[in-house]
């Protein structure tokens, strides 16, 4: 790379060797000591071991910032160009709920929002309901968790995360006098919901080991907080539960979700001294979802449904033997949510690998899909928090047209755009273009691969710089979006690709059930084919194409390299998931029991030796690997910051060849990043720094 740092030596970990053995097959992991706890975290001044951890963490750091020197110039300038795209002054569109419009403004150089109402009218006074900015004073990482308001409209309960592990602390406001109660709840999961009474409260305490939210307790506004009613425990640490209120007003509901199945408890929102009942029973491999509609619950369900069906049953017997097909199961369509109104129902599905909406009348005498004239975009549900209205709010983007909202007509199929995404300095979506192709797998199946480029930089007869992007696990698709961000590349003359890999849902239930567990290798082979599609078509060349992934998709880039390593000109793996096995084996880490029905159990022989096969720290061996980036986050929860710690200690000792080697850790921040508005795009500016100073090097 360009560096005016080149004698620059790269740190060395120590090695402390550290056997395990299961299944009478013995690993040592070298860098095992790398591992600290929460208390080791707060006390680095006086745990040895900790201080070690800190000081290696410190010299990769260093490392980093010496060795890209070079780029700081290049980092400025992309973060001033990602920043000034963006409106500093701006708002979103008001939604209505309960006498008010609630909406999100923002202020020129503040990195947070402020959150405001207007009663009955848009011209009414505005009231401040929230203000991050003065909330975060004094925290290097803030992010508001839920925002719930009263019945009444008098009081706001509020969760904040103030170390980026998504531990939250609760709070209530006032929001007739402004003051904020003096005591607050701890360590609960993000979401509350209030009762009819406007003062009893439901909320979910995590567990302090694992971070599962597990125990839903009953809360009187004012009273000691010891005194709190528990209403459901969750003893199955393979599920995570939670508390809504459900958009209709009339329930209260507990959710437990797992991988592959889920449940719900339910009260009326009415009964603040009764017990919550079991909507269904709990059954192996069925996950289903619950709207509350008038007379009867809407379910949406994967009951002999891979790809989900729409039921109803009554509010006297809502278990699954009483429930009422409405819409049946089909094999080519996936329905991925509804919501309800009092005389519509809308649908999110899955067709031909994109996303349409679906709007059905409550007597369901007529149903039509929303017309999206362009070959490749996405389109989901807005914040539609009246039950009754004729008025659906959703929104459209592509890999061309910003994020569009758009409030629809139900009866008079009318649309009106409210707000486009504004890029400032001007973008004209005529000057790029973006394409879908369909390249084959190994195994013949169908890869979707959405890219972008800047028409006046597409040069057909050569090879161009490309970054393609995947993630394919727990069955989230990643639909076609606009990113501004994404234009410093695009207007620099790279290629910007998506490829929706198995373990994704691009093509319904069966395209997720064929990239996880025992069919793993599937979304590693098929990032790869992507790849090679594109060099076959002459988008790019291994000399230009750069991979991207973020968390499972940092596992996935981690996987693809040690497969391919001469496929790749560069590489980012953020927040990287890489050692799967050793992870698997420790059920007290948290997430490890939750995550065993995407991964395997690798306590289970079969399971090991397959996650053995392909785990990107425990496939480290002597290679030339691309040039690599790795960024991290300290108190990052939902990947230990170790497991991308430890992958570089470990990449750096087997490393061969010339090519670079880059741990970012974040030390302020979890598996987000930084938090507020602009910090952000410094990390952006630094991955395309990286990116681009790979392309200079090739010029």
């Amino acid at each position: 790379m360009n560096s005016c740092s080149q004698d620059i030596n790269p740190p060395i970990a120590i090695k402390k060797p550290h056997k395990m053995i299961e299944h009478e097959h013995e690993r040592n992991d070298d860098y095992y000591w790398m591992r600290l706890t929460d208390a080791q975290k707060r006390d680095t001044l006086y745990d040895s071991q900790a201080e070690a951890v800190i000081n290696y963490i410190n010299m990769e750091n260093r490392f980093t910032k010496k060795k890209l020197a070079s780029t700081n110039e290049l980092q400025n300038q992309l973060f001033d160009e990602m920043v000034n795209r963006i409106k500093k002054d701006d708002q979103t569109v008001p939604y209505f709920k309960n006498g008010y419009f609630y909406y999100t403004r923002y202020e020129k150089e503040k990195e947070y929002a402020i959150y405001c109402r207007k009663k009955g009218k848009l011209e009414a006074l505005e009231e401040v309901i929230l203000d991050e900015n003065k909330l975060s004073k004094g925290h290097s990482y803030f992010s508001l968790g839920a925002r719930v308001i009263s019945p009444n409209n008098e009081w706001l309960a509020y969760t904040v995360d103030t170390i980026g592990r998504t531990m939250y602390t609760l709070y209530f406001k006032n929001l007739n006098t402004d003051k904020t109660l003096e005591y607050f709840i701890s360590n609960v999961e993000s979401n509350v919901a209030w009762a009819n009474d406007n003062s009893t409260v439901y909320y979910t305490l995590q567990n302090q080991t694992t971070l599962n939210p597990e125990k839903v307790y009953r809360h009187i506004l004012g009273s000691n907080i010891k005194e709190d009613k528990l209403v459901y425990h969750e003893e199955d640490g393979d599920y995570w539960s939670g508390v809504y209120r459900s958009k209709s007003g009339a329930y209260i509901v507990i959710y437990s979700e797992g991988h592959s199945s889920s449940d719900y408890q339910i009260i009326r929102a009415d009964d603040t001294i009764g017990d919550f009942m079991n909507f269904s029973k709990r059954q192996k491999n069925h996950k289903y979802a619950i709207a509350h509609s008038k007379d009867k619950f809407y379910i949406l369900t994967n009951l002999n449904a891979p790809n989900n069906r729409l039921m109803e049953t009554s509010l006297m017997n809502t278990d699954h033997s009483n429930w009422k097909e409405v819409i049946p199961h089909r094999n080519e369509e996936q329905i991925l949510e509804m919501e309800v109104f009092a005389n519509h129902l809308v649908l999110n599905e899955r067709v031909n690998g994109l996303s349409v909406l679906r709007v059905i009348n409550e007597s369901f005498r007529e149903d039509y899909y929303i017309d999206f004239k362009e070959e490749a975009y996405s389109s989901w549900m807005s914040r539609n928090r009246e039950f009754n209205t004729n008025s659906l709010r959703y929104i459209y983007t592509s890999m061309t047209v910003p994020s569009s909202t758009y409030d629809y007509h139900m009866d008079k199929k009318e649309k009106i755009l409210l707000k486009k995404q504004e890029i400032i300095g001007g973008y004209l979506e005529g000057d790029y273009r973006s394409e879908r192709f369909y390249a084959n797998s190994r195994d013949g199946k169908k890869i979707p691969i959405s890219i972008v480029y800047k028409k006046s930089l597409r040069d057909s007869t050569a090879p161009q710089n490309l970054i393609l992007y995947g993630y394919g696990a727990y069955g989230d698709t990643e639909d076609p979006y606009f990113s501004s961000t994404r234009l410093s590349m695009l207007d620099r003359g790279f290629i910007f690709a998506i490829a929706n890999i198995r373990g994704s849902q691009i093509f319904g239930r069966q395209s997720y059930e064929d990239g996880k567990l025992l069919n793993k290798k599937n979304t590693f082979n098929d990032f790869i084919d992507a790849g090679k599609f594109l060099i076959d078509k002459n988008y790019t060349d291994k000399e230009h194409l750069f991979c991207y992934g973020g968390s499972a998709g940092g596992l996935l880039i981690g996987a693809v390299i040690n497969m391919e390593p001469q496929m790749w000109k560069g590489a980012i793996a953020s927040v990287p998931f890489v050692d799967v096995v050793t992870t698997g084996l420790d059920p007290s880490i948290p997430l490890t029991t939750y995550e065993w029905v995407e991964w395997g159990d690798p306590r289970e022989k079969e399971y090991y030796n397959y996650m053995l096969s392909y785990s990107p720290y425990d496939q480290v061996n002597k290679k030339e690997y691309p040039n690599l980036l790795v960024t991290a986050g300290f108190y990052d929860s939902s990947v230990q910051y170790w497991e991308p710690l430890k992958w570089v200690a470990k990449l750096r000792a087997n490393w061969g060849g010339e090519n670079e080697l880059y741990l970012h850790m974040n030390m302020d921040a979890g598996h987000y990043g930084k938090s507020g508005r602009f910090r952000k795009y410094r990390e952006y500016a630094l991955e395309y720094a990286f990116l681009l100073a790979l392309t200079e090097k090739n010029n």
